[in-house]
């Protein structure tokens, strides 16, 4: 059986949320959404939970980071081209989100990323598949 990842996210308005990533073209399971959690389905085995933040303080004695001072993370997501990269980025801008950085291109890696409606920071990479070789 493959190891499964489940990052959880606090978020402010989980609706808002659901419906900034349902614009992504992401799904989210029924069966592990409701009025405190959204269960964002990225792949058989990575799942994104957004918690409402006093749900996810009951998961944890630390403070929510402030993303708008500080960074969490950077959940970083493959994708097939360059255009698929700048197609999600321009997809995440639309429905709401911000860009921190212009694109990095490094010839055999292609990368933007965005700023959710939370301030958590996602990017979206493509590598040439022949890189290396």
């Amino acid at each position: 059986m493959a190891t499964a990842i489940f990052v959880n996210l606090p978020v402010k308005d989980l609706q808002k949320s659901i419906e900034f990533f349902t614009q992504l073209g992401y799904t989210f399971n029924p069966q592990f959404t409701d009025d405190k959690a959204g269960c964002m389905v990225i792949s058989d085995t990575i799942y994104v939970m957004l918690l409402t933040e006093p749900f996810f303080k009951t998961f944890t004695n630390n403070g929510i980071c402030d993303t708008g001072k500080h960074t969490e993370c950077i959940n970083c997501l493959s994708a097939n081209s360059r255009d698929e990269v700048n197609s999600i980025v321009a997809k995440a801008v639309a429905a709401g989100a911000t860009t921190p950085k212009p694109p990095q291109d490094h010839g055999f890696m292609y990368g933007h990323s965005f700023l959710d409606l939370d301030g958590h920071h996602w990017e979206y990479v493509y590598m040439e598949p022949n890189a290396g070789n």
